[in-house]
């Protein structure tokens, strides 16, 4: 005679997650608001209090964002490795893995 088992009850018993590492982590950020030209026109000026809204707004915001990355790497002496056009960053970043000798760090 057998007895019906519920998905879950397989998995609890019979299933493991173990994570040693996280080797990268992705952030991904979805504001519906700004994928409309009407929410990226109130950000910039109700938001940031600009006078008009303009893409040229943009700039430096981008340029200080990426700024900021540069000022955390340089002291932490981790690269910034730009990437060629078609070129798979899992395959470059596996690279840079298998030079890394220490148990964990940046």
């Amino acid at each position: 005679m057998s007895i019906s088992r519920t998905v879950a009850e397989v998995l609890r018993e019979h299933v493991t997650l173990e994570v040693e590492g996280i080797d990268r982590m992705y952030l991904n950020v979805y504001v519906p608001a700004l994928q409309r030209a009407g929410g990226v026109a109130s950000f910039f000026r109700f938001h940031l209090g600009n006078r008009f809204a303009s893409s040229a707004l943009m700039d430096p915001i981008t340029k200080a964002f990426i700024g900021r990355i540069e000022q955390f790497a340089k002291p932490e002496k981790v690269p910034i490795v730009p990437f060629e056009k078609g070129q798979r960053k899992d395959d470059v970043a596996s690279a840079y893995r298998k030079k890394f000798a220490a148990d964990e760090g940046l």
